[in-house]
């Protein structure tokens, strides 16, 4: 990365959470029958975006098991209690049954940052990791979910006071990372809310936006700057590296490329997402990965629950 930043050759990079099978590839030697993406506009797609679902598409899922989540919510909420992490990303394979394949779910999900690999997952994100646009970084953390028909539901969730802890932590946390790598570190936008269309009707989320400024020369240290910030702190926690090693104890199964990140380098600027709403082929069936931020003040039924409501496909549903 540091090399093909230096050269301004664009790439694609995936790197997987416990960056155990990072990949990456100089963008003209991608073959788009085995993986395409599509970030912000810029895509190796053929076609020309999402699709309205076809009539009679089934998509339902297996609720995870209720007893599995509380022995990792215990888990988790022991080591708050004692202090051992203050944010903890909890997350849990779904199985799903559904007529579409990757390929499809992936053509017809409407997201700012996808990727397809063949025959091993699809993610359709809304949430951004890093940009880095003319020596400036950008990071925008996301943290709080809520139903958006319920009423009055932005006012809700902006007066969580579980959600605003949470937020302040993730917060608090980029800028810390920013600070690794970056100078003059800025809060430019605290909790704004945004809203995501899907299968399930219509959630809101909260994000923030951070800003620094690269040192010169930033361009060839593209790989070192990535990997100073990883994992993301959205999907793992705080303090970093004694959570992660709690998550490991609580899940007991492999992540893989869930929750790991990818991006794209065009040759002048950089943008990648943090790999949730993520779809794994397993053999003989798919798998969707979710979960969620879990603090001192969480409680195990709100969070399965939440948990839950991040099952679904943003697709265009037909009228």
């Amino acid at each position: 990365m540091n090399m093909y930043g230096k050269e301004r050759i664009p790439f694609l990079f995936v790197f997987d959470f416990l960056m155990q099978h990072p990949l990456v590839f100089p963008l003209d030697q991608i073959d788009n029958r085995q993986l395409r993406y599509a970030i912000n506009g810029q895509s190796n797609q053929t076609d020309s975006g999402p699709a309205p679902l076809p009539q009679n598409t089934h998509f339902s899922f297996v609720p995870p098991d209720r007893q599995a989540f509380q022995q990792a919510f215990d888990k988790v909420m022991h080591h708050l209690r004692r202090g051992d992490t203050y944010l903890l990303n909890l997350t849990m394979p779904v199985d799903i049954s559904t007529s579409l394949g990757l390929d499809d779910i992936y053509r017809l999900s409407k997201a700012p940052y996808k990727l397809w690999m063949r025959d091993q997952f699809t993610v359709f994100s809304p949430e951004p990791f890093v940009r880095i646009v003319d020596g400036n970084i950008y990071a925008h953390p996301m943290k709080g979910t809520i139903d958006a028909t319920l009423p009055d539901a932005a006012r809700q969730l902006l007066a969580n006071k579980k959600e605003l802890a949470e937020h302040y932590t993730i917060v608090d946390l980029i800028r810390n990372d920013l600070n690794m790598v970056a100078s003059n570190i800025r809060l430019e936008q605290f909790r704004y809310v945004e809203e995501i269309v899907s299968t399930r009707g219509r959630l809101l989320q909260t994000s923030s936006r951070i800003s620094g400024r690269l040192p010169d020369g930033y361009l060839g240290q593209l790989g070192d700057i990535m990997l100073s910030l990883l994992p993301a702190g959205s999907i793992s926690g705080a303090p970093k590296k004694k959570t992660v090693s709690i998550i490991r104890e609580a899940e007991q199964y492999e992540r893989n490329y869930y929750t790991g990140v990818f991006g794209l380098f065009d040759g002048h600027q950089l943008d990648s997402g943090v790999m949730i709403r993520f779809v794994e082929q397993q053999p003989a069936k798919l798998v969707f990965k979710a979960g969620g931020g879990i603090t001192v003040n969480s409680s195990a039924g709100a969070e399965y629950a939440e948990l839950m409501q991040k099952v679904y496909l943003p697709v265009i549903v037909s009228p």
